[in-house]
């Protein structure tokens, strides 16, 4: 399914040492026992999904697309970035003339953005999905306060019936709130970080929602968890992209750059480097996760990774075939001198600027891989971000951190918080 090669700069990674370290991981792993094992609900989810769930997450896609026409997904990090990446790879670049439309809040804090955003909502019938694991997590909760004044407003008592809370099965404030005002409740599973959360209902019932199949999302990541779960090693891409990534770490390449030629893929970049920064970065440690759209970035980047310090790795993320595409024209007055490019696709011309980048980054020092997909859908979709997840624990693993965990993450939090005077502060 994905195919990875490598530059030759690289070398082995898979050395018998390599390999004893990576099989006691794997051990580790699927025995639940390594740091953070209390959070390996995502490893085994797509084999274990009680389908009664997928039936009932589809059945109320159904029911928000007959009664909305906007769908308002709040949520920040992994609360959105996994529906988020999904939606992009897949909608259309320009807005559709029918069918739900997906929106997001609660992933910044803006007010024009807010403001807007309710203005967008007048004279359409407007559905929320609010995830929140505590329901106190502030850029959600704040957009929800305001959202929920709308929605009450506007609808009355029908509000309570298009308000859907995605959260703790036990505990928060979020899930007092739903029981209080009697909202639809979909469970954010105790075992399963944010930034793995993307088969869940946090994912699931957006992308849902939208009208693309989860059947075939979750029977994407069905495949890569039976392919992953292997100690061949020379067959398993994942361990392989884990492994690399680590070898480079170790001789001093410390920012990854993933590079892509399609631009539908920028929000999985977000995504990756939500699941990579958060589990990585910790203890001193880490690879810093970046991201450029080529050929854009070539225009801009380009040049630092070109020349610039040696510090950092490429790798590219490759759609083979194009769901839709164009091919050059010969025109009869050749003033552009584009007559050269006729015959050759859009798609194909983005195959040969990845060809031409590589070598010349390959010849400014840059070690590089390639992760290549067949094609952008639901399966192929729910493959890579599986595989992203499984790599990612391998990756910290090899680090010797936890992968599961984020606690820096709370530092500026508590600073904002005093700044505020928040009480307990």
């Amino acid at each position: 399914m994905i195919e990875i090669t490598y530059s030759q700069s690289i070398g082995s990674v898979l050395t018998l040492e390599k390999r004893t370290q990576l099989k006691q991981i794997h051990e580790n792993l699927y025995n639940k026992q390594g740091k953070g094992s209390d959070f390996l609900g995502w490893l085994d989810w797509p084999s274990t999904l009680d389908q009664l769930f997928v039936e009932k997450v589809e059945k109320t896609a159904t029911q928000i697309r007959e009664k909305a026409d906007v769908l308002v997904v709040i949520g920040i990090g992994g609360s959105y970035l996994g529906a988020k990446a999904v939606l992009s790879s897949l909608d259309p670049y320009f807005k559709k003339e029918s069918g739900l439309e997906v929106v997001f809040a609660g992933h910044q804090v803006s007010g024009e953005y807010l403001k807007q955003l309710l203005a967008h909502l007048e004279g359409k019938r407007v559905m929320v999905n609010v995830i929140s694991k505590s329901g106190k997590t502030t850029e959600p909760a704040l957009a929800f306060r305001f959202l929920k004044d709308y929605m009450e407003k506007r609808y009355g008592q029908e509000a309570t019936e298009r308000i859907i809370v995605t959260t703790d099965a036990e505990k928060g404030a979020l899930l007092t709130l739903a029981e209080e005002n009697g909202y639809e409740r979909f469970v954010v599973p105790a075992d399963v970080g944010g930034r793995y959360s993307v088969f869940t209902a946090v994912g699931l019932v957006p992308i849902a929602a939208a009208g693309y199949s989860i059947k075939d999302l979750l029977a994407g990541a069905l495949d890569a968890e039976k392919l992953y779960n292997n100690t061949n090693f020379d067959e398993n891409v994942a361990v392989q992209y884990a492994a690399i990534r680590h070898q480079l770490y170790v001789e001093g390449f410390t920012t990854e750059v993933m590079a892509t030629f399609e631009p539908k893929l920028s929000f999985v970049q977000e995504w990756w480097k939500q699941l990579f920064g958060e589990s990585e970065g910790k203890e001193g440690k880490g690879i810093f996760p970046a991201s450029v759209s080529f050929t854009t970035d070539l225009h801009s980047m380009g040049q630092y990774i070109q020349d610039g310090k040696r510090n950092l790795f490429e790798t590219f993320l490759l759609v083979q075939e194009a769901n839709e595409d164009l091919t050059v024209f010969e025109a009869e007055n050749d003033g552009d001198e584009l007559n050269y490019l006729a015959g050759l696709s859009l798609q194909e011309f983005n195959h040969v600027a990845h060809k031409g980048t590589s070598s010349a980054h390959l010849d400014g020092g840059v070690p590089q891989l390639s992760l290549t997909i067949p094609k952008l859908g639901e399966f192929q979709l729910g493959h890579l971000l599986y595989f992203y997840m499984i790599s990612c624990a391998y990756s910290a693993y090899l680090l010797d951190i936890n992968p599961f965990d984020q606690p820096g993450v709370e530092d500026y939090k508590n600073n904002v918080f005093k700044l505020l005077n928040k009480p307990g502060f």
